[in-house]
């Protein structure tokens, strides 16, 4: 997917130039890892290239010499706005986590974790971007929802890939029964319910996202606001679709646009 097509697109795009440009990198670092992850390639491949990419950011770390591509572009990101490269290791993890062993309906604490590794990881780096290192619980919890809704908007993708992202608890309250292989529940007459349970999930994060950036106001934070737009649009619609093996909704650019301006127009 290129950087345009991306949700992301038009709340990096409209930032000052500085910031664009550590954005840009930080999502072309997660980015090229989604490709590893996602390929084609055995899994002991994908997982040596991720191991690769770990020892050279580690590396990066202690002499300073990048020695993988992704890294030296994220790399004047990282020194110009302080993000820390835990959060970089800890996205590792979670793509580790999909090429190793793909989450097949997992425990609410398994999904809150893999949600921290591939999505928070991703919010508290974007938003020492915009300035704003006192928003790590607002950006946690936005990650969350975003998260949540792209496990509604791929279920059918990520079935076909093995994955199963909705969690044991919507399952067993839609009367979804083992086998819980990602096929089998793909195919059961329960996968509507347990989809919109895990919507409900989504929409309850959107509101405790609205709470905490109450507490912390929302200087700088227009492009995560503008993603929250974003991706609330794109679960509402997911919640009015007929069924959800069906392609997901298509959200053009000039509505998230739209979206993305009427965020920048209530900071402004």
């Amino acid at each position: 997917m290129s950087a345009r097509a991306s949700s992301f697109y038009w709340p990096m795009r409209l930032l000052p130039q500085a910031k664009r440009q550590a954005m840009f990198a930080l999502y072309g670092f997660c980015r090229a890892l989604d490709d590893i992850a996602d390929g084609d390639e055995p899994a002991h491949l994908r997982l040596a290239k991720l191991t690769t990419l770990r020892a050279a950011l580690e590396s990066w770390r202690h002499t300073g010499i990048a020695l993988h591509p992704a890294v030296t572009a994220i790399a004047p990101a990282i020194q110009a706005h302080g993000l820390p490269v835990e959060e970089l290791t800890l996205l590792l993890d979670g793509m580790e986590t999909d090429v190793n062993q793909p989450l097949t309906a997992p425990d609410d604490e398994a999904l809150r974790l893999y949600c921290r590794q591939v999505a928070g990881t991703v919010g508290v780096m974007a938003t020492r971007v915009m300035g704003r290192a006192d928003a790590d619980s607002f950006a946690l919890v936005l990650a969350e929802a975003l998260q949540l809704t792209n496990i509604l908007r791929d279920v059918a993708e990520d079935a076909r890939r093995g994955r199963l992202y909705l969690p044991r608890s919507c399952l067993q309250a839609a009367e979804i029964s083992a086998p819980l292989t990602p096929l089998a529940v793909l195919t059961h007459p329960g996968l509507e319910r347990a989809c919109r349970l895990l919507a409900q999930q989504a929409e309850e994060r959107f509101v405790q996202a609205r709470i905490e950036l109450g507490k912390i106001g929302q200087a700088k934070l227009w492009p995560a606001l503008a993603m929250m737009a974003i991706y609330h649009d794109l679960l509402k619609r997911l919640r009015r679709r007929d069924a959800w093996t069906a392609p997901p909704p298509h959200v053009g650019q000039w509505r998230k646009l739209a979206l993305a301006l009427g965020a920048l127009a209530k900071v402004a």
